[in-house]
């Protein structure tokens, strides 16, 4: 046989050989990542078995990667391509009366670390757009119902139910993490390694509740605009009530606030030596709101000798009316148009998110008595029952040292604009802070953020990495001496640096006023 006809045989058998091959790893490849997957579904499947103290897990499955389509929760902005990860549902019962609902969301591609999201208002629901959020960063994230289910103004619940308002307080925060933590060392095979709390409004509550009573559950907390004074938190928003809904007189209708608002910027805007729309910190601004008074005919351009009455009482809050002790700071000048859906809602009957979280509280957790008139609260009386009777829903202990000397680190952020609590709260809380433990920089910062909102949003820059700060500032020692915040119109339309407070942002003098580069962190 002729030497090259052996030789392209030998080629030909080679190829054959070499497609066979190929086509055999391909196969294997294929069997493997399906064995492989079985086996991951199986993983996850399994810790439905597992036994945890006071704990039923109810569903244990793997979720492919795409939307989660079956909680309505979830915005369709936030619920599309999520990575694949292993959803668990529980429910803690650390009391006889206790119904805790837990999600525990474990990604595929786990990031080591775990973080837990708050809730708002009086909570009732998890939080699955902050988990989902947090998930697409590839943190094994939980949240949890805090024992009850509803609306998040509603407190029905309550009525009757000791027990629930301990969970809804601390007790279901902290029995979520337990748990979350538990699961996680039995999926991976491993603890996480740094373990963060990231909550808003009652979020930041269940943030300094953790602080205070469970200082060991997380390395790092991040405490946005914490509704920590529940209590007086609620007497406020009676207050504002009594002023302006208890007399018809008093009402200030939603079209009056750009009127109020446009005195105020024009008065005051400038006060920081720049004219940007934002009244930079409004304690600065002392606007003699009776120039708004009606001098003709009532219209939106002016208000009425009442309805001064009334703004005069939202501006100053909540006191107590023999003693003139301050019950809840006010609301900011400046802050006007932010007030529609908080506090200058519907008038007859008000409609407002702080009166119906208000009554809601009042009347089922501090009172008890679904009869109970808003009408009827004393100022010099019923703030001193609401602390007797409600407390444990407040996190007031300035005292820290537990949080501080096992390493934590806590970021805390309030919008000077904020119409749902009043961001003199937080200001007031880290002065006591500093006044029990002296300096806090190096585990305890507050920045307070010009022109934003309730957690976000208003004409301020209120866009920032709120999970980049703490991570860094705990894993790297890198504390934030200025963190850079962003407005979004679409696009970013302005930069700003957010500074440690008492400092606040300065502009330089020279260049694009809406560049974080010409401005810098001063002492005012």
């Amino acid at each position: 046989m002729p030497i090259g006809f052996m030789f392209a045989k030998l080629c030909a058998a080679g190829r054959e050989m070499i497609r066979f091959r190929i086509a055999f790893a391909a196969f294997a490849v294929i069997v493997l990542f399906g064995a492989v997957h079985a086996e991951s579904d199986e993983h996850c499947e399994r810790l439905a078995q597992t036994s945890l103290k006071n704990t039923t897990i109810t569903f244990a499955r793997e979720i492919e990667a795409g939307q989660l389509a079956d909680v309505p929760a979830v915005s369709s902005t936030i619920a599309v391509d999520l990575p694949k990860f292993c959803r668990v549902a529980a429910t803690l019962k650390p009391s006889k009366d206790s119904d805790i609902k837990v999600e525990v969301w474990l990604p595929s591609d786990w990031n080591g670390r775990l973080v837990a999201v708050g809730n708002g208002g009086l909570a009732g629901s998890i939080s699955y757009a902050a988990m989902a959020a947090s998930l697409k960063d590839r943190y094994a994230t939980v949240s949890t119902d805090t024992g009850h289910t509803g609306a998040g103004s509603s407190g029905e619940w309550a009525l009757g139910h000791p027990e629930k308002v301990i969970d809804f307080a601390y007790r279901s925060e902290h029995e979520m993490t337990v748990v979350a933590k538990a699961l996680i060392k039995t999926f991976y095979g491993r603890a996480q390694h740094h373990a963060y709390w990231n909550g808003c409004s009652e979020g930041g509550n269940q943030a300094l509740h953790e602080a205070q009573l469970y200082p060991q559950d997380f390395d790092g907390i991040v405490a946005g605009a914490p509704a920590n004074y529940m209590t007086h938190l609620q007497a406020g928003g009676i207050w504002i009530s009594h002023a302006i809904h208890k007399d018809p007189a008093t009402f200030i209708p939603r079209s009056k606030l750009p009127a109020i608002n446009r005195a105020v910027l024009e008065a005051c805007d400038d006060i920081d030596g720049l004219k940007d729309g934002i009244v930079d910190d409004p304690r600065r601004c002392a606007y003699d709101i009776a120039k708004l008074q009606c001098r003709g005919e009532e219209n939106d351009s002016c208000l009425t000798r009442a309805q001064l009455n009334g703004l005069s009482k939202i501006y100053a809050g909540a006191k107590n009316p023999h003693t003139s002790e301050q019950v809840f700071p006010g609301y900011m000048q400046g802050s006007e148009l932010e007030w529609s859906m908080w506090i200058a809602g519907i008038d007859t009957p008000p409609q407002n998110l702080q009166h119906v979280i208000a009554e809601n509280f009042s009347k089922y957790i501090v009172f008890g008595k679904s009869d109970w008139d808003w009408k009827t609260y004393d100022f010099n009386q019923d703030v001193a029952a609401a602390d007797r009777t409600a407390g444990i829903t407040s996190a007031m202990n300035p005292d820290l040292s537990g949080f501080k000397q096992r390493g934590g680190k806590l970021v805390q952020y309030h919008g000077w604009y904020d119409p749902a609590i009043s961001p003199l709260n937080s200001v007031d809380y880290f002065a006591s802070v500093q006044k029990k433990m002296g300096d806090t920089k190096n585990f305890y910062r507050l920045f307070m953020i010009p022109g934003m909102a309730h957690c976000g949003g208003g004409p301020g820059v209120s866009n920032f990495d709120r999970m980049n700060v703490i991570v860094r500032w705990v894993e790297e020692g890198q504390a934030s001496d200025t963190i850079l915040a962003s407005r979004n119109d679409g696009a970013v339309t302005r930069t700003r640096p957010l500074c440690p407070y008492p400092q606040a942002a300065r502009y330089k003098g020279n260049g694009d006023v809406n560049d974080t580069k010409n401005f810098a962190c001063v002492i005012p």
